[in-house]
């Protein structure tokens, strides 16, 4: 991990940076460079629910393209699939040598962009969720992140990638820089999404509480047990350590996790896993990406209306 120690702020002095995109990452972002002193404008397609908000919060906002004319460094900071038909409008706009950073590598990694020879090509992933960067900023603390180059065409990509982290607030105490690449980066975090936290785990609170309901348990003390404990969980882990949150918890406890949880989580679990990640190595997820957006997300948005009717999320509300 570098940490601000290592970490040289110098080749972003002078440097205008173009964030297009306002949303999870980008006012987070934004907001933590413009607090750093780095010059930034933000990007914006006409009508855009984030105008109002960027011109209140004292930035400058233009139309993509007008962002991007003359910047040193513009990123890409809009919905995933949305980032290849904003790079074709913008390209012609990019002064040559300028850079373009990402803050994950999907679309440089399966090629659904193909930069210009001349740009560096950067990636800062931030490895959470841009409110939590912005708060964790504010409060003088950071969050950690990983720094990637996928194309050095003037052999200054890796110093101003760091710089770009530095002034995120990603070496501070408590946080730190791990350099890494854009397929590493895109895998890991495509697989933890599909096969463990965002996949894996609503999947087995949502079937741990149904099996509890179908047996006659009371739903609130199902949701009790089933849901509200991961954050119990989650904290003693990221205290502790696994091993270290196994000798927190009763004897009880550790004993029906010994015995239960090899019976849910084998080989076969594991197989499955391995699935999945050889689909992330081919090109299928970000096909099957594509073909949503362009569908308007028919998946997605049946599986949200899923969710806002299960009994898992009644039973929630009922104890709000």
């Amino acid at each position: 991990m570098l940490t601000d120690a290592e970490l040289d702020p110098t080749p972003l002095h002078g440097r205008t940076v173009a964030i297009i995109g306002y949303g999870n990452q980008g006012r987070a972002q934004a907001l933590n460079l413009r607090d750093s002193d780095v010059a930034v404008r933000v990007g914006l397609r006409p009508g855009s629910p984030h105008q109002e908000e960027v011109g209140a919060e004292g930035l400058n906002v233009l139309p993509p393209a007008d962002a991007a004319r003359n910047a040193d460094i513009v990123v890409l900071l809009a919905p995933d699939e949305h980032l290849p038909t904003i790079y074709a409008e913008i390209e012609p706009a990019l002064k040559p040598g300028a850079a373009l950073g990402f803050a994950h590598g999907l679309c440089i990694h399966y090629g659904l962009i193909k930069p210009r020879s001349d740009l560096d090509v950067i990636m800062v992933a931030p490895k959470g969720p841009g409110a939590a960067l912005r708060r964790l900023y504010t409060e003088g603390s950071g969050m950690v992140a990983l720094a990637a180059v996928a194309q050095d065409a003037a052999g200054n990509a890796w110093p101003l990638a760091l710089a770009y982290a530095h002034a995120l607030g990603s070496g501070r105490p408590g946080a730190g820089v791990l350099r890494s690449t854009f397929e590493q980066e895109t895998l890991s975090d495509l697989f933890n999404e599909g096969a463990v936290v965002w996949g894996a785990v609503p999947a087995l609170l949502e079937a741990g509480f149904e099996t509890l309901v179908d047996a006659g348990i009371d739903p609130q003390l199902a949701y009790l047990e089933c849901v509200s404990e991961l954050k119990l969980l989650a904290d003693l882990v990221e205290a502790r350590g696994i091993a270290g949150m196994r000798e927190a918890i009763s004897n009880t406890a550790e004993l029906g996790a010994t015995l239960g949880g090899p019976r849910l989580v084998n080989e076969g679990t594991r197989e499955r896993m391995r699935e999945v990640l050889a689909e992330l190595r081919s090109d299928s997820f970000a096909k099957t990406l594509t073909a949503e957006a362009a569908a308007d997300y028919p998946r997605l948005r049946a599986e949200r209306r899923k969710a806002a009717a299960s009994a898992l999320e009644t039973a929630r509300k009922s104890l709000l």
